[in-house]
């Protein structure tokens, strides 16, 4: 059975969201460290991040994955905001680390008013200085394929490949592939032919091996739109026979994925739920998609 959660609210605590993720029946979990949509945090102190451990020894709930800010931009060819992405980046590795977090889903950043090689080059050079202040720290980045709205790198799997490319330290960087974002940015995910299509793009660009998670939405709007809007599994233009793809492909089995659709509650029933069941229920026993 493919690995299936979503990013849950740290509200409360940290280990609320590993609680939270249990109660829900996931097998995995995603959550931000901090606020994403402020540069400032106090630190994580010994004790929060001991709950969170035992809450996911307690629990079983596994591939504790984080994002980081959404104000970070290490494509900024402003420096001075540059350099603040930078020094924000460093803290989210630290902290994801004093958690035990292996990954911390990051998107690419945006060119602006560069080009999108500077830009490329920028991310590059941001991620060198990135980890030389952190080589002790076991977490990773996780570059995001984005949907490419504005001048967001990430929508062609090239940018992550020249990213990864581009870095001093490779092994240190992973990938996150995101449904919608995929699909927005021109990927077709069905049918099964260009499905696997396009996911040999991704293995030729980046390797299978380097995925580290994937975020499970569907799409508010049309193949190649370049516009990140997220819908609930099988009511966008996605539909269901991208996922019924993607979570029977044995290749993925392992990789944790995440739903990041928006929350609330249909008919009294919590949406995170009726997301996953609809997503298991897409499982095929005993099949999977092959090469």
């Amino acid at each position: 059975m493919p690995l299936l959660g979503a990013h849950m609210s740290i509200a409360g605590g940290y280990y609320k969201a590993v609680e939270a993720a249990a109660k829900l029946g996931m097998d995995v979990v995603q959550l931000f460290t901090k606020n994403n949509n402020q540069w400032a945090a106090k630190p994580i102190s010994d004790a929060e991040a001991a709950q969170f451990k035992a809450a996911i020894a307690a629990t079983g709930v596994g591939h504790p994955t984080s994002h980081d800010s959404y104000l970070i931009n290490l494509a900024s060819p402003d420096d001075a905001l540059w350099k603040k992405s930078i020094d924000a980046f460093v803290v989210e590795l630290e902290r994801a680390d004093m958690l035990g977090i292996a990954g911390v889903v990051a998107h690419p950043g945006a060119c602006v008013s560069s080009s999108e090689e500077e830009g490329l080059e920028r991310i590059a050079a941001a991620l060198d200085e990135v980890h030389r202040r952190t080589p002790k720290v076991k977490a990773r980045c996780l570059l995001e394929t984005t949907a490419g709205q504005g001048s967001c790198l990430g929508h062609r799997f090239e940018h992550l490949a020249a990213v990864i490319a581009g870095v001093k330290q490779p092994e240190r960087l992973g990938v996150c592939v995101d449904t919608c974002h995929v699909f927005a940015a021109g990927y077709p995910l069905a049918p099964k032919k260009e499905y696997m299509a396009t996911i040999r793009a991704l293995d030729d660009a980046v390797g299978l091996d380097r995925v580290a998670a994937v975020h499970l939405n569907d799409s508010k709007r049309e193949l190649g739109s370049r516009v990140d809007r997220h819908e609930h599994i099988g009511r966008g233009k996605l539909g269901l026979e991208p996922f019924r793809l993607l979570l029977n492909d044995k290749r993925f089995r392992h990789v944790p994925m995440f739903l990041e659709t928006a929350k609330g509650e249909e008919e009294g029933e919590d949406l995170d739920a009726i997301n996953l069941r609809t997503l298991r229920s897409l499982v095929a026993s005993g099949r999977g998609v092959r090469r």
